[in-house]
């Protein structure tokens, strides 16, 4: 009898609040480029990532040295993603730079790195033979484009590739709900994370109602994020954490995992 009260109140613990807050995270957006590298050692990065709960994350960096780093130390815990910059000088010319494919193509042959990204595009005059050549390569290997764009560039980007799998960084960083929605209503080969869009999706620490709506309604295409892109951030990767708990507290338990941890694991196994 004592045995199937306590299987009872196992049963319904991992349902509450408090289950929730202690579940792991699997994180959408790190960084660890190189002005991070003289702060914090790979060492240091895992414990601070031990403390914040945050079981597995995708990881790319500038240049993409810091990626491999991390994961020679924990391949468990780190998805590596290529991004195409060998310098932040590349950010704004990668995409029209025939010298980005080779790149791409020598990083990409090590067999570890699971998409492309994240990288910087905005706008619709994006169409170049480099950026078309991307998305192939993409296709051909399998591998998501994690892209920090406007809701104009996700579309363009879908119309030069449709067969594109795009993980949308910070869930377009200015892009509404109702935008947001629409996007991935049309298109199912689109994810985003939620990186910087925590005081949108809960502002004052409450969900709100829209964003709630549709995290909901596409619970399989979000994805938890912290953006580690300059290296104070990482003295707020436990705090950011924290925050997303809370307002995945106010969301229905299996939706709450799925965002949590689900989607990642489902998309990176």
């Amino acid at each position: 009898m004592r045995l199937i009260v306590a299987l009872a109140a196992l049963v319904l613990s991992a349902g509450s609040p408090a289950a929730a807050a202690d579940a792991p995270l699997f994180d959408g957006h790190i960084h660890y480029s190189r002005p991070d590298w003289s702060v914090y050692t790979p060492d240091q990065i895992v414990a601070i990532l031990d403390k914040a709960g945050i079981a597995r994350a995708l990881v790319s960096s500038t240049p993409d040295d810091g990626t491999l780093k991390l994961y020679e130390r924990d391949p468990k815990r780190v998805i590596p993603i290529l991004r195409p910059y060998r310098t932040r000088d590349d950010m704004s010319t990668w995409w029209k730079d025939p010298s980005t494919i080779p790149y791409l193509e020598q990083r990409l042959a090590k067999g570890v790195h699971k998409g492309i990204g994240e990288f910087h595009l905005h706008g619709r005059d994006i169409h170049t033979p480099v950026l078309k050549r991307i998305t192939e390569i993409a296709v051909q290997r399998n591998l998501y484009l994690h892209a920090h764009s406007d809701d104009a560039a996700v579309i363009e980007l879908f119309a030069i590739e449709p067969r594109s799998r795009i993980i949308w960084a910070h869930a377009g960083m200015s892009s509404g709900a109702p935008v947001v929605g629409a996007l991935m209503d049309k298109h199912a080969n689109l994810w985003a994370d939620l990186s910087y869009r925590y005081g949108d999706v809960a502002p004052g620490g409450t969900l709100d109602p829209a964003w709630r709506a549709l995290l909901i309604r596409h619970a399989d295409r979000f994805m938890l994020g912290s953006d580690t892109w300059t290296t104070s951030r990482w003295e707020q990767v436990v705090d950011m954490a924290a925050e997303a708990r809370r307002f995945l507290q106010q969301l229905p338990p299996d939706v709450a995992e799925t965002i949590a941890s689900k989607n990642i694991e489902r998309l990176f196994p």
